[in-house]
């Protein structure tokens, strides 16, 4: 099983001694992409009033910049560590045992605009890069939608989607039988259906950390619907689209 985890604008500061390094990163075929798009962003950086433009930041946002500009010495922590905002706040990372968090460094990636696909447990400096933020000469789309999605098509197993459709769209799961596309959904008392926005993010981080505390053995698509209900969770048939993967509705 693959849980494929949105970023977050936000980010912690800090983090342990050690420096960048690719080798300490998973998904290794990423590594000349992921040189690419960091050799931009630092360059970027350079200038800064340039950085503000790309990055959309306002004058409150300078710290951003320097972030960028010292990417390559700057002290790095777990990636399930380094992101914050709602969803990381409700995945609560810190508190989950040693035998989840070893679950999550083996079955749970980020999509990271400046990394590409990385695992859970994997040391990442603090950064600010979106999938729309535009790099001088590197389109972000082009540059990682192919590499990302021949990582994830090499992926035996259950692969469940919780990113957003921005970040799908920099490197969409594989289309077959055992990969799903999860959305949060609404469901008020006439049985319209509704996406969320702010309660979506806390459903994605309360739906992993329940896979990361009970770590169920899927198989496909109904071994998960059968766990989410055994664990609290209400997970419905999308709407039926004729390409995969399927799309699942978890109802918040």
């Amino acid at each position: 099983m693959l849980v494929l985890l949105p970023p977050s604008e936000t980010k912690r500061d800090g983090g342990g001694p050690t420096p960048f390094a690719h080798d300490a990163l998973s998904f290794p075929s990423l590594r000349d992409t992921r040189t690419e798009a960091i050799r931009a962003t630092i360059d970027l950086a350079a200038d800064a009033d340039a950085m503000m433009r790309a990055l959309k930041l306002g004058p409150r946002q300078a710290a951003e910049i320097e972030r960028n500009r010292n990417l390559a010495t700057s002290p790095t922590m777990a990636a399930i560590d380094r992101y914050t905002g709602v969803l990381y706040d409700a995945l609560d990372a810190p508190s989950l045992d040693a035998a989840a968090r070893r679950y999550a460094a083996e079955h749970v990636a980020v999509h990271s605009a400046l990394l590409g696909l990385v695992g859970a447990g994997d040391p990442i400096p603090a950064y600010r890069l979106s999938h729309d933020s535009r790099l001088p000469g590197l389109r972000l789309k082009a540059h990682w939608r192919d590499a990302v999605a021949a990582v994830l098509a090499s992926r035996d197993g259950v692969i469940i989607d919780l990113r957003s459709e921005g970040y799908v769209g920099l490197g969409p799961a594989p289309a077959r039988a055992d990969s799903v596309f999860l959305r949060v959904v609404s469901v008020d008392a006439d049985g319209r259906r509704r996406a969320l926005n702010h309660f979506n993010k806390r459903a994605k981080g309360l739906f992993t950390r329940a896979l990361l505390e009970s770590r169920p053995v899927l198989e496909g698509r109904d071994d998960l619907i059968a766990w989410a209900e055994g664990a609290g969770f209400r997970l419905d048939l999308g709407v039926e689209r004729a390409t995969l993967p399927a799309e699942l509705e978890l109802v918040a």
